[in-house]
This record gives structure tokens, C-alpha cells and sequence, in this order.
């Protein structure tokens, strides 16, 4: 509990100093460390496995990917009725066309993998997407800049794209980058994020140094809350790896192991 306190100090002082009716502005208090570490060791229920898909958000990133490759991403949620395809910017146009009347929603990367390009790059990268046809988006904070407690700017970075995403009727996840965090970082980044007007934090990229860690999500979910989501990416290949994540906190899924999921699913195979 003193762990936590100390995590989640200095970005608590921060948002304490943002002047009230700003965008920024946010209710910054001492937490319930009490709560907080009953939610960290708690285990959060499983889905029955009907309800599987529409936790997973079907993945390909990789730059090699081409048309056809997205197509079949696609038809691989159509069929199995995931929450939606992620993809890189450039191909949500085709994305939204091959799901039209799906229920199967395209997500789209901004700033990604690095979270390094300018502010007002993401805010038109992400008007793109949306225009596009994209109804979520998942940006890469500034990490660099987290890292060096420049709290104000990783913050107005979020605000900015979370502006545009809500304009267009899009919700914002928001990309750590955990590997290279800090627990306290990361502790920032959820305050951040939150204050900022995300409705999703997201571990990682899956190009980092490693992907989900059970330990972060726990972390990421008692600081968040339950009116916050958890997306949990980078590494989740199995059944196992899944239910190990939702148990963690996490109410969204990252893969490109959707397919193979759901077919260790349908075997019973845990």
C-alpha cells in the first residue's frame, strides 16, 4: 500500500496543479490504497467463451502487411465477430469498406510504434483515420517525454488526439510502451491518460522490447478503475495467455492470434 501511495504521487501533485475548467482538469485526491491493493490481487471473472470475441481486437501492424492480407483479416473478424480489426492508418479505408454492416469495428494506430511524432501529426493522422472510417483509436503517448516527467506535454499530447477522436465520434486507447516504463510511470501514464480523456489504456505496441505482463495490467486496472478500460497486447498467443490477462483486468485483447484463440476455444482446450 505505501508502494502504491509512492507510485502514485507525483502525477496525483501534478494534475492537483491543473487550473480548474481547463481540459486538463481532473479531480486529483489520495487514492483508496486500501481498494487499490484489494483491486491489484483481485481476479476478475471470465467470459463465457460466446463472449470471447468481442474482447479481442484482430491485429496485423506489421509493414509487409498488403491489401490482401487485410482483407483476410477481415474476413477473419467478420466471421468470428471480434470487437474490431487493428490497423495502421493507411489501411482503414479498405478495412471499413470489407466490414460494412459487420458490427465489426476498425481501430486505428496513431503515432506508432514510437509515440515520438509531433502533436498536431497525431491530431491529423488520427482526423484521417476517422474520416476513413476508423471508431477507435489507439495512440502511442509521448514516452520519451513521460520518462522525463514532462507530465504537462504527455498530457496535452493525449488531450489533443482525444479531442479530434471524440469530435468524430471515436473512443482513444492509449499506448504505454510498459517495457520501457517504470511502475510509476506507468502509474502516471493511467492518471494522464484518464485526465486526459481516454477511454482505454493499453500496455504496449507489440514492437517493444516485450509485450503484456500480468503484473501491469493488475496495476494499470486498480489505478484506472472499473470505468476506465484495460487493453492488454503485445504476446497474447493462446487461450492461456488471454484468460491469464482477463483475470489480470483486462477487458480488451490484442493479437494476431485471434483465429488460433478461438479455435483452442471451440476444442476446450485451455
Amino acid at each position: 500500500m505505501i508502494d502504491l501511495r509512492r507510485l502514485l504521487e507525483p502525477a496525483h501533485a501534478f494534475l492537483a496543479g491543473v487550473p480548474a475548467g481547463t481540459a486538463l482538469a481532473a479531480e486529483a485526491r489520495t487514492s483508496d490504497l486500501d481498494q487499490l491493493a484489494r483491486s491489484v490481487a483481485m481476479d476478475h471473472p471470465l467470459p463465457m467463451a460466446r463472449e470471447v470475441p468481442r474482447l479481442i481486437d484482430h491485429t496485423i501492424l506489421k509493414p509487409e502487411a498488403g491489401p490482401a492480407e487485410i482483407e483476410q483479416l477481415c474476413q477473419e473478424a467478420r466471421q468470428a465477430a471480434f470487437a474490431s480489426v487493428c490497423v495502421n492508418s493507411g489501411h482503414v479505408e479498405r478495412a471499413a469498406k470489407s466490414l460494412v454492416g459487420s458490427g465489426v469495428k476498425v481501430s486505428a494506430v496513431v503515432g506508432f510504434p514510437l509515440g515520438a511524432a509531433a502533436t498536431l501529426a497525431k491530431a491529423l493522422e488520427t482526423a484521417a483515420a476517422i474520416e476513413d472510417g476508423a471508431l477507435e483509436i489507439d495512440m502511442v503517448l509521448a514516452i520519451g517525454l513521460l520518462r522525463a516527467a514532462d507530465y504537462e506535454a504527455v498530457a496535452a499530447d493525449i488531450a489533443a488526439v482525444a479531442a479530434v477522436a471524440h469530435a468524430g465520434g471515436a473512443l482513444l486507447k492509449v499506448i504505454f510502451e510498459n517495457a520501457l516504463l517504470t511502475p510509476a510511470q506507468q502509474a502516471a501514464a493511467c492518471l494522464l491518460s484518464v485526465a486526459a480523456g481516454a477511454e482505454f489504456v493499453k500496455t504496449s505496441s507489440g514492437f517493444g522490447p516485450s509485450g503484456a505482463e500480468e503484473a501491469d495490467v493488475r496495476r494499470m486496472r486498480a489505478i484506472v478503475g472499473p470505468q476506465v478500460g484495460v487493453k492488454a497486447a503485445g504476446g497474447i498467443r493462446s487461450r492461456a495467455d488471454l484468460e491469464r490477462m482477463v483475470r489480470a483486468g483486462a477487458n480488451r485483447v490484442g493479437t494476431s492470434s485471434g483465429v488460433k484463440i478461438m479455435q483452442e476455444y471451440a476444442r476446450g482446450q485451455a
